[in-house]
């Protein structure tokens, strides 16, 4: 009897550590980029995933006085309910500002971190290693080609000007279009009792550079009396002006 107790605190023992190693992998690489779920938030993640499938496994072990026809044998229910709490966490590293939803990567990886512990918990290691190696490419080498790959940036542009300045929409286009950054869905306000108009914009431009190229020309129009350009994305940066 001492023997098999023995055997089952090491299998715990390894099938632990590993959730922990693991998870701690995963969230050393979150944390090294400043992200809200770090390092011991996955590893507890995973570590947690884990404990709650060893209840699965020893479960005839906990319940050995129990006839065995009373007992149903299911650990997708364990899977699922673990599954099922975890969504809740990862909806609380997801965050809108304005233009920009930020956490959804870290959301991600806490989700496969719990399914790593689960099969951790369940004793496929082989399929634990791979699945760990697999999401630290994604979130290091992808990440870095992602960065570099030629996507669509947008930005929100505000503009304001007295109504008689002659400033029109048109005029307003064309500096955009000279900038290489199209633009789309404009509206229009009136303010002040009529004293002054605001323009807004939806940008978009492959190069997130031509959003600040065309801040430094708005900031010399002697027109505009206020602007807010904000891009939308991971690096967000505003940028406003009153003339």
């Amino acid at each position: 009897m001492t023997e098999i107790l023995s055997d089952d605190f090491n299998t715990i023992f390894v099938r632990l550590a590993l959730a922990v190693l693991a998870g701690g992998l995963i969230g050393f690489e979150r944390a090294f980029h400043g992200r809200p779920a770090g390092f011991r938030t996955h590893s507890l993640v995973c570590a947690a995933s884990s404990l709650l499938m060893l209840l699965t496994v020893f479960q005839w072990d906990l319940l050995a006085n129990v006839p065995q026809e009373t007992i149903r044998v299911d650990p997708t229910r364990m899977a699922q309910g673990i599954m099922t709490g975890i969504g809740f966490l990862g909806a609380g590293v997801i965050m809108q500002e304005k233009l920009t939803i930020r956490g959804l990567t870290t959301a991600a990886a806490i989700w496969i971190t719990a399914s790593i512990g689960i099969i951790i918990g369940m004793g496929m290691y082989s399929a634990a290693a791979l699945a760990t190696v697999f999401t630290l490419l994604i979130l290091s080498v992808f990440g870095w080609v992602e960065r570099r790959l030629p996507t669509q940036r947008y930005a929100h542009m505000s503009i304001t000007t007295p109504a008689d300045s002659g400033l029109d929409r048109d005029e307003i286009m064309t500096a955009v279009l000279a900038h290489n950054i199209k633009c789309a869905a404009p509206s229009y306000h009136m303010e002040d009792m009529g004293q002054t108009m605001r323009y807004e914009f939806t940008l978009r431009s492959i190069n997130s550079g031509n959003f600040e190229v065309l801040a430094e020309t708005l900031k010399n129009n002697g027109k505009i009396t206020e602007f807010s350009l904000i891009p939308s994305g991971e690096q967000r940066v505003r940028i406003s002006t009153t003339g």
